[in-house]
């Protein structure tokens, strides 16, 4: 059985939108693209690294699966990050898009986003990451289907910008802090587990 493992960027205040580049996600007219860059080091890299190394799938939303194809794709630098991305199996929940999906290993996810994972859990070896996609990982959470996150709390406010938690809606339950690691950027990586 399969494990949802939500891997995200936020800032103290919650922001999750747009941290690796200016014109990632405009939405809103969200000034502050890029905010996690300055804030990358070797830990941050060696961390994120041995996920990356396990098996597994990927889990993404429409918008954060275009994004990292129009880039991973296309990479040819050597960037161990850039295999590992194109051989993993990739599913996507999206109501925009259809089969056949561009970048390889793909496969669109069938009605309810939350009750496809469901099944893809009760059908899978390994984890599931989500990297991005915040509406894919609040309809999951919503749905009691989180079984880790792993964030990356970055040391700034951005007083702005789409939250990893929508203002408003019901709380999502507690969480267990299982590891965290700090980097020497001020970054801590922190590793809950839903309790409730």
């Amino acid at each position: 059985m399969g494990k949802v493992v939500v891997v995200q960027n936020v800032t103290l205040d919650g922001v999750m939108q747009a941290p690796g580049g200016a014109d990632e996600d405009t939405r809103g007219g969200f000034p502050y693209g890029g905010w996690a860059r300055p804030y990358a080091d070797q830990v941050m890299a060696e961390t994120m690294g041995k996920g990356m190394s396990e098996g597994g799938g990927m889990l993404f939303g429409r918008r954060t699966y275009e994004q990292f194809y129009g880039f991973w794709s296309k990479q040819t630098d050597g960037n161990p990050y850039t295999d590992v991305l194109n051989r993993r199996r990739k599913y996507v929940a999206s109501r925009a898009l259809a089969e056949p999906l561009p970048w390889e290993n793909s496969s669109l996810l069938e009605g309810d986003a939350a009750d496809a994972v469901a099944t893809l859990k009760r059908d899978v070896e390994g984890d599931l990451i989500v990297l991005g996609s915040g509406e894919l990982v609040r309809s999951l959470a919503r749905a009691s289907l989180v079984d880790v996150y792993t964030l990356s709390i970055h040391p700034l406010t951005l007083g702005t910008g789409m939250k990893l938690f929508a203002e408003g809606e019901d709380a999502y339950g507690t969480l267990e802090l299982v590891e965290a690691v700090p980097t020497t950027t001020g970054v801590i990586i922190a590793t809950y587990r839903p309790t409730a």
